[in-house]
């Protein structure tokens, strides 16, 4: 049962009423700076490591918004693809849905190229190349192998975590980089008719599922955030290589633990928890069965 009113015509019409171009976002004289922080502290996780230096523990919270924004970038790489193979499917029946489903593909390519150009600046200003999970085709061949019901959760998952992120800590942070905001805030615009058009499809995708299709969707959605877990976990150690690098501090072995342990909290929550336990998708899930979102929620506690 629809609860939440969302439209393919509205949802276009809303579109097309945000206009933006990578080149007006970054580059020439729209820079990065790097005397203040980009992501906030509750995704960041840098102020409890008690035993890095003010400029350290501002180089850490760097390097993990170089992560972030490349994470969207990683995640993008496959909802481009499969948001088009849906799009298909209504080439004969709804002219909205396939403008709507078009536009949002259009969109991620968009955002694909902002995340690509941030990262040359981010490199160019930083002065320290930093390693990060991938590569990106790899990863969307292993999301892409799942049923499309699982993808589609995903999908939903990230773009509501998305929204979270923006509206709860940074929208009105005004301690970071106004730049790096901008390119949040504009990313966000364009993703908040993304949670709709992701809602439209879960359902288009769910209406001839049964009680065990769900559940078994529910599974493999499951089984792609274990293999995001673990390349988060992958992600903290090279994020403690990139930490290194760029500040030329060696950790001994209690302070190497505390970092690992904090990283992992901040990323598991950031890519993990906060999109599990968002009240919409929560909602989502139980408007298809009750029991598969029992069934997450009882997952996501490992993760917040």
């Amino acid at each position: 049962m629809n609860t939440h009113g969302y439209t393919y015509q509205a949802t276009l019409a809303a579109s097309e009423r945000i206009h933006w171009r990578v080149e007006d976002l970054i580059g020439e004289d729209k820079r990065l700076d790097f005397s203040r922080p980009f992501l906030p502290e509750s995704l960041a996780r840098v102020e409890s490591l008690s035993s890095l230096r003010l400029g350290e523990r501002l180089a850490l919270n760097q390097i993990r918004g170089l992560g972030y924004l490349y994470m969207f970038g990683l995640v993008e790489e496959f909802i481009l693809p499969f948001v088009l193979d849906h799009a298909r499917a209504h080439l004969d029946d709804d002219p909205y849905a396939v403008r709507a489903m078009i536009g949002f593909a259009s969109e991620e390519a968009k955002h694909i190229h902002l995340f690509r150009r941030f990262r040359e600046e981010f490199e160019r200003g930083f002065g320290t190349p930093c390693r990060e999970i991938g590569p990106p085709a790899t990863v969307a061949k292993a999301v892409l192998g799942h049923q499309p019901l699982a993808v589609a959760l995903t999908t939903l998952h990230i773009e509501w975590m998305t929204q979270r992120h923006w509206i709860e800590v940074v929208k009105d942070n005004q301690g970071l980089d106004p730049q790096f905001k901008s390119l949040l805030k504009h990313h966000w615009m364009e993703e908040a008719q993304h949670t709709k058009l992701d809602t439209l499809m879960v359902e288009a995708l769910s209406r001839s599922a049964d009680a065990a299709d769900i559940d078994a969707a529910v599974e493999e959605y499951l089984e792609i955030g274990a293999m995001v877990d673990g390349a988060l976990a992958q992600q903290v150690q090279f994020d403690l290589d990139n930490f290194a690098r760029a500040t030329g501090r060696s950790l001994d072995t209690a302070e190497r633990e505390a970092f690992v342990e904090a990283q992992m909290q901040g990323q598991r929550w950031t890519y993990l928890g906060s999109g599990m336990t968002h009240p919409n998708f929560e909602a989502t899930l139980r408007e298809l069965r009750p029991d598969a979102a029992d069934r997450v929620a009882k997952v996501a506690g490992a993760f917040c």
